[in-house]
């Protein structure tokens, strides 16, 4: 089975998060997927960025969708680095991407952005919200997408069943054996968030999920060798 090491909005660990440096780095230390956030600008451009606001990781303050483009590129993303769009990532690096949207308006932008550049076999899609993940796969058929689990139970098997989804990111701090078994059961895909020591690596071989995504590019190379 391979074991899928996914760079956490590129390699959060090292680089400022989800910029176009961090996204190179990530495919230049050979992870295998590459984690990305998705917001709509006030003018409709999907802008890489984890949160709804630009405060933590930028120069500015207020609400990602109070800004247009234009605003949100005089910001500092760190070290110099400018808030992408998603466009620029496709550009910027050749490894395959998971995307993470926020809500089904999102959704609709990007499935337009899917179809603009035939994306069903690069881009894997992924949201917390079942009613996104729902709406992706009816706009994109196809494609591949994953339900994201902070605080869960098993029901998050027929959860991600509903809405269509072939995996699970489900955070290792609250995983259990009982809901592995129940995902295989189904036949789900199972990765575990986030993966940074390498006591977290051995409770996801162990536990024989799929994949770990990690801050780190370190545990592309640990996990080879990690039964």
């Amino acid at each position: 089975m391979n074991f899928l090491t996914i760079g956490h909005r590129g390699v959060m660990g090292v680089e400022p998060e989800n910029t176009l440096r961090s996204f190179v780095a990530a495919q230049d230390a050979g992870l295998d997927l590459i984690e990305l956030d998705l917001h709509l600008s006030k003018d409709g451009a999907l802008v890489v960025m984890h949160d709804a606001e630009v405060d933590r990781t930028t120069d500015g303050t207020g609400p990602i969708a109070d800004k247009t483009l234009a605003e949100l590129r005089a910001l500092d993303a760190g070290r110099g680095e400018q808030v992408p769009v998603f466009e620029e990532v496709l550009a910027a690096v050749r490894t395959p991407l998971q995307a993470e949207i926020k809500d089904v308006a999102a959704a609709r932008a990007l499935a337009a952005v899917m179809h603009e550049h035939d994306l069903v076999g690069r881009v894997e899609v992924s949201s917390f919200h079942d009613e996104a993940v729902a709406e992706i796969a009816r706009l994109v058929p196809g494609v591949r997408t994953a339900l994201i689990a902070s605080r869960y139970g098993t029901d998050i098997v027929e959860r991600a069943v509903a809405a269509g989804a072939a995996t699970v990111c489900l955070n290792i701090r609250r995983l259990t054996l009982e809901v592995v078994e129940h995902a295989r059961a189904s036949g789900l895909r199972i990765i575990g968030w986030v993966v940074n020591t390498q006591d977290h690596l051995r409770l996801v071989r162990a536990l024989e999920l799929d994949g770990a995504t990690t801050d780190y590019p370190e545990i592309k190379r640990t996990a080879r060798f990690t039964a």
